[in-house]
This record gives C-alpha cells, sequence and structure tokens, in this order.
C-alpha cells in the first residue's frame, strides 16, 4: 500500500490508505488575515505561536508554514518571504515536534524552509506548469522530501476531472524521470466550491478513486473550499470530509480548531437568559455558562470537523477498538490531551514546550 512519510526531529506522520486521516494545519497563513500579516511584518510572532499550539492540541498531525505576507515597507515577496520562512520554521519547531509543511510560491522560501526544518517536511507545493516543474522537482529530489501536487497547469484550472487526472498524471511521470516515486507525491485534485458547480462533490470523489485506484498516490485538498461561499460552512464540511475519506482521500489541508466563543455572543445569550427570568449560579464562569447552554467554548478546542474525522476513522476501521474516540470524547479537554496524535500508535503528533 502507498505510505507517504512526513517526518519531525522525533515524530513521523504517515498518509495512506489503511493510515488513520492525516490533518495538515492551515492556520499558520498571513493570507486574507490582515491582523498576523500586520504583526508578522512588526516581528510580532505571537499569534503563530498560539495557532501552532491550538492547533496541535486539537489534533493535527502536520503543520503547513506559510510566510507569503507582503510588507507594506518591502512589497517584494523574493527578499521577504525566504528569511520570514526560516523564522517561523525555527519558532514552530521549538514549540512543538510535530512535521511541518512548507508551504510558499516563492521557490527562494521553499529552499529556505527546507533549509530550517528537521526531518522530512512536506513540501507544498508543485503544479504542472513548466516552470514549476522545473524548479520544484529538483529541490524534492535533492531534499528527499514528498511533495503536494496540485492539478493545473499553464492553461490553467480545469473544471473538467479529466484535464485535472491527466495533469496530475503528468507530475507523477515527470517526478519519476528526476528519480522521486510516486509515493512521496500527494495530489490536490482541486476541491472546486459546491456553490458554484452542483456537481463539484460528485467530481472530487470520482478523481480521488482515480487517483488512488490508477495511480496509486495519496491525496489531500483545501476542504473548506467545498463550502466556499454558502451558509452553515461546518455542515457542509462535516459531510465532505468523511465522503472524501470513504473515496480515498487520505489527507485535508484545513482548520482543525474550532474558535472561541465570543464575549459579544456570551453577552447576548446572558441577556436572553435574564429576560427568561433563569436565575443563575452567583460567580458563574463564562466557560460554565456555554457549556450548559449548549454554546461551545470560551476556548480553542477541536472543532467539528476533527469530530467527523474521528468518527470516520473509527467507521472506517482506522481507529482499532476505538481508542482515539474513546479519548477524544471522554472529557472537554480530550482534544488537547491527545491532540497531536496522528498514525497508529501514536506516530505523529503531540507537544512539547522546549527550552
Amino acid at each position: 500500500m502507498t505510505r507517504t512519510v512526513v517526518e519531525s526531529k522525533t515524530k513521523t506522520a504517515i498518509l495512506g490508505f489503511d493510515e488513520p486521516f492525516c490533518v495538515i494545519g492551515e492556520r499558520i497563513n498571513p493570507t486574507g488575515r490582515k491582523k498576523l500579516a500586520a504583526e508578522l511584518e512588526a516581528g510580532d510572532f505571537s499569534t503563530v505561536e498560539k495557532d501552532a499550539l491550538a492547533q496541535v492540541m486539537a489534533g493535527a498531525n502536520i503543520l503547513d508554514i506559510n510566510a507569503g505576507v507582503v510588507y507594506n515597507s518591502n512589497p517584494n515577496p523574493n527578499e521577504t518571504e525566504p528569511p520570514l520562512m526560516t523564522k517561523i520554521v525555527e519558532l514552530v519547531q521549538g514549540l512543538t515536534d510535530v512535521p511541518l509543511c512548507i508551504d510558499s510560491s516563492v521557490p527562494e522560501a521553499l529552499e529556505a524552509g527546507l533549509q530550517a526544518a528537521e526531518g522530512r517536511p512536506l513540501l507544498n507545493s508543485v503544479t504542472g506548469e513548466e516552470e514549476r516543474l522545473e524548479f520544484v522537482l529538483p529541490l524534492v529530489k535533492k531534499y528527499n522530501v514528498p511533495v503536494v501536487a496540485i492539478s493545473n497547469d499553464d492553461t490553467g484550472i480545469s473544471e473538467d476531472p479529466d484535464v485535472r487526472f491527466e495533469v496530475a498524471k503528468k507530475i507523477v511521470e515527470r517526478a519519476a524521470d528526476f528519480g522521486i516515486p510516486a509515493h512521496d507525491i500527494v495530489v490536490d485534485p482541486l476541491v472546486m466550491p459546491i456553490g458554484a458547480m452542483s456537481t463539484a462533490g460528485q467530481q472530487v470523489f470520482a478523481l480521488v478513486r482515480r487517483l488512488r485506484d490508477e495511480l496509486g498516490v495519496n491525496t489531500t485538498c483545501g476542504a473548506s473550499n467545498i463550502s466556499f461561499g454558502l451558509p452553515n460552512r461546518h455542515g457542509i464540511n462535516n459531510a465532505f470530509l468523511p465522503m472524501a475519506m470513504a473515496a480515498g482521500m487520505t489527507s485535508a489541508i484545513m482548520n482543525p480548531v474550532g474558535l472561541p466563543i465570543s464575549q459579544k455572543k456570551i453577552a447576548e445569550k446572558k441577556a436572553e437568559v435574564e429576560a427568561a427570568g433563569i436565575i443563575l449560579p452567583e460567580g458563574m464562569e463564562d466557560e460554565a455558562f456555554v457549556q450548559m447552554f449548549g454554546l461551545g467554548s470560551t476556548k480553542p478546542k477541536a472543532g467539528k470537523e476533527m469530530e467527523a474525522i474521528r468518527a470516520a476513522n473509527l467507521l472506517t476501521n482506522n481507529d482499532p477498538h476505538g481508542g482515539d474516540w474513546i479519548k477524544f470524547n471522554k472529557a472537554p479537554d480530550a482534544a488537547g490531551a491527545e491532540g497531536g496524535r496522528g498514525g497508529r500508535g501514536g506516530r505523529a503528533g503531540g507537544r512539547r514546550r522546549r527550552a
């Protein structure tokens, strides 16, 4: 069976058809996050630290590291991104020992991340574009790392799944020319938004099956793309992920953390409770209040998507005897207690603070 091995200095995450689903935490990425981008330009890495630890506690097996911020003081990412990538990789490795995914569109930043990363990180990414193939595949060979292969080429992103399959096949074949085995290629078949294309779900399920059966490769995706632009995105994501897993998808780049409830929503609910004549215990803490009324939590914890993934692992016998499911549901903080574990026998994840 195909297995893609991703390693830190001390931990291993394995993507495979007979392995638990691999969660690649996406939060360390300034794209679309103005506050984080401003912090990084100012040399403030506090949000990066919080996001790294929260994702591992929620169950991420691998952390994606993206330093793609455009500085106001210097808009040239070719100059600013490589040193920032090095800094973030070194910082995150000092906080947690889960494997990393080095993510950039800047070639020099990819190599900077590979040089700084301990172990065997996942490289994100190569496409079917000729220029990208010619630069990234030699890096993959040089550093002996697995790579995410995105199914678009110089013609762009095709809505035809057969075309996307052929792009993936082209990348696998070109990689073989460099001596890179198929088990080190993790194909992203590109998930289209279901709101824009009603057959998007059916397309990706069929495409994942072909990638597994015909090319023998592991797969990943940006999981939240499927629900883009629609209400109750978590509900759609929660259905999509187990269905993709059943089709053969072995990993996803996603946010594993359920973000804490805001103080505004807590205040609104307390006013609603008071208006209903319900008397709360004096000095009741916010966490106890939100738990009582099923509002979530005041603390970051594993999101609903992680619950769906854990359940699917159990139902596909990738959680033998239900050990992970039981731990996950034993107590409110269960996700944190066993957060970064992944693969069988805890081969991936976990966290420890380092001096």
